[in-house]
């Protein structure tokens, strides 16, 4: 016969008390037991003295005689400075499930991709803006300074009454057009 030092529940509905017993590990969780070591009441405040009430003396000895406790009497044992019982330590607990982990890879991906996007396009409009400035400059260099010089020169010397610059531009379009052809 195999013998439990476990809790069966009383009291009324959501207001339990259990009562610490001595019982026959076969027996059912709220039937018949050998003797009664003490009381539980997970309503009062954990620092209660109320809360947990136990007879040491008989504990100690269905201990000695072999008799296993369930986890929590064995918590309140322990509490007591009746027994000393191992941790029981879960590491996967909190481990992210296998979606969660995948959900947390592919946001890893798509944030590297974003900041290497990011990277290139700060990086990429400097050197195509100095490679495109550098090819206009190189085709047109002749014919806008020849237009520059020519525009500069009649809005400089043109009255007041005369139209304005952006007008005066214009008419030398086609004479710059009949130096090149």
């Amino acid at each position: 016969m195999a013998i439990a030092i476990r809790l069966t529940r009383g009291g009324a509905k959501k207001r339990p008390v259990y009562r610490i017993v001595v019982a026959d590990s076969r027996a059912p969780r709220d039937g018949r037991f050998i003797e009664k070591l003490g009381t539980y009441n997970p309503l009062l405040p954990k620092d209660s003295a109320e809360r947990v009430t136990l007879d040491t003396e008989r504990a100690k000895h269905w201990l000695s005689v072999g008799a296993q406790p369930s986890d929590r009497v064995a918590r309140f044992l322990d509490a007591a400075g009746l027994l000393t019982r191992t941790q029981k330590v879960n590491l996967k607990k909190g481990e992210p499930g296998a979606k969660a982990k995948e959900r947390t890879e592919m946001r890893a991906q798509k944030l590297a991709e974003a900041e290497e996007a990011a990277a290139e396009a700060a990086a990429a409009p400097v050197v195509e803006e100095a490679v495109a400035d550098e090819v206009a400059v190189e085709e047109a260099a002749p014919e806008e300074a020849a237009v520059e010089q020519v525009a500069v020169e009649p809005a400089v010397e043109a009255p007041a009454a005369e139209a304005p610059a952006a007008e005066a531009v214009v008419p030398e379009e086609p004479a710059a057009e009949k130096a090149e052809g």
